[in-house]
């Protein structure tokens, strides 16, 4: 098997027919035939069902172009990925951003990146961190940003730094008896009605965690997977929510969001930079990552992203 009888195998089985790939790949009929007949031979398996009409795959056909597609990919990132090694950093890099690091970094780092690598296309992309795991693992995007890497382990990942996440309200529906803006306490947060997103959102699955161990029995009134919404929401006098600082800092500055920290205790949670290291490592998003690293100790210096570096406490 080669890469060659690989690419004829996938456009037989895209164009759903033997002469139509043959046109497509420049190959007469009958040569076509007898590559997919030897992989047969080889792998010893059925491939094609073949008819008066074109040709399917069978089950192990349909197992071979999926590895197939992956084979042919993976050698075209490769080749990229040597062409580029020698010049200057080049080429679209793929980051999967969880929507509220996307909140305050997108802009600021996609301006870096075209005034320091002009030749590379940022092309980032606001999810949640269930997708932005799956497209790291099936290796999608080149690198992205979680919050949780319990799941992804096996995958190369550094901490960045800590986030302390903040309770939110509108300005005139301050909840509690103390200052509005001031710590409020875990416990005091089971007296108000939340809204968060649903049980399978990476941050709703912390906080349950958080409070289930500290015995709190908090109530989310309202599930709703969209930041945007859910700031909205609570801007409205809607109901409270609990967010990273960096989500809601637009609204926070506009005067729609007050916040406060959470206290006795804290809920912080770690932010890390993850890549698969089976998909190649190209030039550009190593300068890409080097770029975020800077972009996101300025905007933790100037306040705009509250966090600190965990190792420097």
């Amino acid at each position: 098997m080669d890469i060659r009888q690989l690419r004829y195998f996938v456009a037989i089985a895209e164009e759903g027919s033997l002469s139509a790939a043959a046109q497509r790949v420049n190959v007469a009929q009958p040569s076509l035939s007898q590559h997919v007949i030897a992989l047969e031979r080889e792998l010893d398996v059925t491939l094609l069902d073949r008819s008066p009409r074109g040709v399917s795959l069978t089950e192990s056909g349909e197992v071979l172009l999926s590895h197939a597609r992956e084979v042919i990919a993976a050698l075209e990132r490769t080749r990229a990925a040597v062409r580029e090694s020698g010049s200057e950093p080049q080429g679209e890099v793929s980051f999967g951003l969880p929507s509220s690091i996307a909140m305050v970094l997108s802009v600021p780092l996609a301006e870096t990146v075209r005034l320091e690598l002009p030749k590379v296309r940022l092309r980032a992309i606001d999810a949640m961190s269930g997708f932005i795991k799956t497209w790291l693992e099936d290796q999608s995007i080149d690198l992205g940003m979680l919050y949780d890497i319990a799941s992804v382990g096996h995958l190369s990942h550094r901490q960045l730094m800590t986030e302390e996440l903040h309770f939110f309200s509108a300005p005139d529906a301050w909840p509690f008896h103390s200052r509005a803006g001031s710590p409020v306490r875990f416990a005091d947060l089971a007296e108000v009605e939340l809204v968060l997103p649903s049980p399978h959102h990476g941050l709703r699955s912390m906080i349950d965690r958080f409070a289930r161990g500290q015995g709190v029995s908090l109530n989310v009134a309202t599930e709703m997977d969209a930041l945007a919404q859910i700031k909205i929401m609570v801007s409205r006098s809607s109901g409270y929510t609990i967010l990273a600082p960096a989500a809601a800092i637009d609204f926070v500055e506009r005067g729609e969001l007050i916040m406060a920290p959470i206290v006795k205790p804290a809920m912080v949670r770690p932010v890390y930079l993850v890549r698969n290291p089976a998909r190649p490592v190209t030039r550009a998003s190593l300068e890409l990552e080097r770029i975020t690293l800077e972009v996101i100790r300025d905007l933790v210096a100037r306040g705009i992203w509250q966090a600190f570096d965990p190792a420097a406490r």
